[in-house]
């Protein structure tokens, strides 16, 4: 986006239906995700001129890039209803099978943490998925007899965050596979624009981006921090969102320029100060922060990885240059360069 000192609060006025949603409820509302969104067009497109379902699908990428949302789109798009659960939520083949009962022509099952199923559960599935049908075992012993159901016609959406879970039957039988990616700064900034259209709150396009920039490349963390730069200004009585509370109630989060927070920074400031920047191992390192080990390496870890702050290595965890020069910390080798003019004798 440009910078303007013009203060906004949408490019467009809302109608109704999106005032009371912040989440886009149509495909071409949609921010970011080019790719997927293009094809995702095609393909209810086609579904709809041949009056079907749009096939089984499985979203892929971490948490709060716009998977439930493209589900609830997709839903809307195809002129069914969302219905909405998650993998360890279905821990019997009966919940599954009152789930499926219910659902309509055109309907969308959304499985959010898809690849935390049970195994019993996901056979239940594939017949499901495959042939709309649903086998049910009635009784116990010799008097057991199976029933087979017929299920209306319907979409099934996954969503994971660790597709390397999903099993190879279960995976297979998904006619669109797509991985979510990171948003750009650009593509966060309209989406935080349109958030405080929804919210009604008037601010700033400089304050605009700075909210973007510090958003982690993910909608829900732009929106969760507009909304606290919200009560600040607020708090402060401001009518106006500018740069200077932006910064101000940004800074107040512990969140930095580069988008890291207090914990992150925290690991890397125990990676470094005690451990020499590693190698150190992640029960060790977990510890010393108070910490569990699935915290660090699931909440904290990610995103220092991918901006390249530290490495896993055989090993363990080893801080980077970028690291040190985050924390303003002179690095120091860990083994001085050998003199070729010293000998031991």
């Amino acid at each position: 986006m440009k910078k303007s000192s013009a203060r906004l609060v949408s490019e467009q006025p809302l109608s109704m239906e999106e005032d009371v949603f912040i989440r886009p409820q149509r495909l071409n509302e949609f921010v970011g995700q080019a790719k997927v969104v293009n094809k995702l067009s095609i393909f209810i497109k086609a579904a709809k001129a041949r009056d079907e379902p749009l096939d089984h699908s499985l979203f892929c990428g971490p948490p709060g890039l716009g998977k439930t949302t493209l589900a609830g789109v997709i839903a809307r798009e195809m002129g069914g209803e969302l219905k909405t659960t998650t993998g360890p939520a279905i821990s019997r083949t009966g919940d599954l099978a009152a789930i499926l009962s219910s659902l309509k022509l055109k309907d969308v099952l959304f499985i959010d943490e898809i690849h935390r199923l049970s195994p019993h559960v996901e056979e239940v599935l594939y017949s499901a998925m495959e042939d709309f049908s649903l086998n049910i075992i009635i009784g116990k012993g010799p008097m057991a007899r199976s029933i087979r159901l017929t299920l209306p016609k319907f979409t099934l959406i996954g969503a994971t965050t660790k597709p390397t879970l999903l099993s190879a039957p279960l995976r297979g039988r998904f006619g669109i596979v797509e991985q979510l990616d990171y948003y750009s700064v650009d593509e966060l900034a309209n989406i935080v624009l349109r958030g405080a259209s929804v919210l009604s709150v008037t601010i700033d396009e400089e304050a605009v981006v700075e909210i973007a920039r510090r958003s982690r490349g993910t909608p829900r963390v732009a929106l969760r921090l507009l909304r606290r730069v919200r009560d600040v200004a607020d708090a402060r009585k401001m009518k106006v969102i500018n740069l200077q509370i932006a910064k101000y109630a940004l800074d107040l989060l512990g969140i930095d320029e580069n988008g890291i927070d207090e914990q992150e920074r925290k690991l890397l400031s125990v990676l470094i100060e005690l451990f020499g920047g590693g190698p150190v191992g992640l029960s060790t390192l977990a510890a010393a922060m108070s910490e569990e080990e699935r915290t660090v390496e699931e909440i904290y870890e990610p995103f220092l990885l991918r901006n390249g702050l530290i490495e896993r290595t055989k090993v363990g965890r080893v801080a980077t240059k970028k690291a040190y020069d985050l924390l303003g910390i002179e690095r120091v080798k860990a083994f001085p360069e050998k003199d070729e003019n010293l000998t031991l004798f």
